[in-house]
């Protein structure tokens, strides 16, 4: 009715419809119906569907391998501004492996072009992916919350443990932590000073978590958690990357990108014959001579786009390495001027922690070797 008469609706009445539509998407279960979160839907219906559709033309393919990629960064985009965790990303990554693998023992390996040593290659490296892609998603360093902290919220106290100065914290006004303005995933109403620290030694209070943060550490404002040695909020394992996981997020991107490459090899290998990888992928005349074929050769740009996007990440992961610097720590130095830009601007050197390459990845290589000690600070 509005829509005819051309009246716009009520603030937050399409949050409150998509709230309700979401509650409703329920798949019935012995235990009783359980919750379906509805970002995990659209890539195991649009995928497929789309992917097929591209592999009847080539007009219909360009079109399509063109405008997914769009559509996944409006999203990103959209999900980024409202701060929203969502299940959308992770989905359309497992699955484009699983269906991708689908494709190609389907469709590929029945050619006969492909020994049975390099379909248990291509299996072994796959299954690495996805453990090292599960040692990723545990605990990624999350600080411990003070108990006495949360003493204090389930009693219904104020906060006065933060805002007031006879408690033993100095330099936290009222304004200041209550605005607690989230910029770049960092709470910025925070203490820099502590009162049972003598003149000039500074700690980071976070003032969501009401905590002392060790030096690197960060606050994820989609999480709602502080991280030791935060680097950022990786959307496709829907988790942050931190100093427990790290090494394994970089494992479970190498393990992809070889995968990846060594299945878009041997499919062009399969469908365009005689010709090497790279020239088969922009010139191959006999790709959509059949179905098959154009199906695998579309499987095969998609694999290409997204192998592209997760080699520019690792390669920025590597780079930050080599000069011991977080994504986390390379934003606040842009936004306060204080690092340098090297390599065309891949990298923000800060100075701080750089030790020389050899210094930088030991110290990378021995993350998580040794359970964090919980510090006197942590624990007041």
């Amino acid at each position: 009715n509005r829509w005819l008469t051309g009246k716009s609706l009520p603030p937050g009445a399409l949050e409150r419809i998509t709230d309700t539509v979401a509650d409703r998407v329920r798949v019935p279960w012995f235990a009783g119906a359980v919750k379906i979160n509805v970002s995990l839907v659209p890539p195991l219906v649009l995928l497929p569907v789309l992917l097929h559709v591209a592999a009847l033309h080539f007009l219909l393919g360009l079109v399509i391998l063109t405008s997914l990629p769009v559509v996944v960064l409006w999203y990103y985009y959209l999900t980024h501004r409202r701060k929203e965790r969502t299940l959308f990303f992770l989905s359309l990554g497992l699955f484009s492996l699983g269906y991708m693998y689908y494709v190609f023992l389907q469709e590929v390996v029945p050619r006969g072009h492909v020994g049975y040593s390099q379909v248990v290659t291509l299996t072994c490296g796959l299954i690495l992916m996805l453990a090292a892609l599960s040692r990723a998603k545990k605990d990624p360093g999350y600080l411990p919350i003070p108990a006495s902290n949360e003493k204090s919220s389930h009693q219904g106290l104020p906060n006065k443990s933060v805002r007031g100065s006879s408690n033993g914290l100095h330099g936290v006004t009222t304004s200041g932590a209550a605005t607690g303005r989230a910029v770049n995933g960092e709470a910025k109403g925070y203490s820099r000073m502590s009162a049972e620290e003598p003149e000039g030694v500074k700690k980071d209070w976070c003032t969501k978590c009401q905590l002392i943060r060790p030096a690197r550490a960060g606050h994820c404002r989609l999480c709602g958690r502080c991280v030791r040695r935060l680097d950022h909020h990786c959307v496709w394992i829907n988790s942050c990357v931190g100093e427990q996981n790290h090494q394994a997020f970089i494992l479970a991107l190498s393990f992809f990108m070889l995968t990846s490459v060594y299945g878009i090899t041997l499919t062009l290998h399969t469908i365009c014959r005689g010709r090497t990888p790279f020239v088969a992928l922009f010139y191959c005349p006999g790709a959509y001579s059949d179905y098959s074929s154009a199906l695998s050769f579309t499987c095969v740009w998609y694999c290409a786009i997204v192998t592209a996007g997760m080699g520019y990440i690792l390669l920025i992961q590597l780079l930050n390495i080599s000069y011991n610097v977080t994504e986390r720590e390379a934003r606040l130095a842009l936004r306060d001027n204080t690092g340098r830009r090297l390599l065309g601007g891949l990298v923000i050197d800060t100075g701080q922690y750089n030790r020389g390459f050899l210094c930088n990845w030991g110290h990378f290589l021995s993350l998580g070797s040794s359970p964090p000690q919980r510090s006197a600070e942590d624990i007041v």
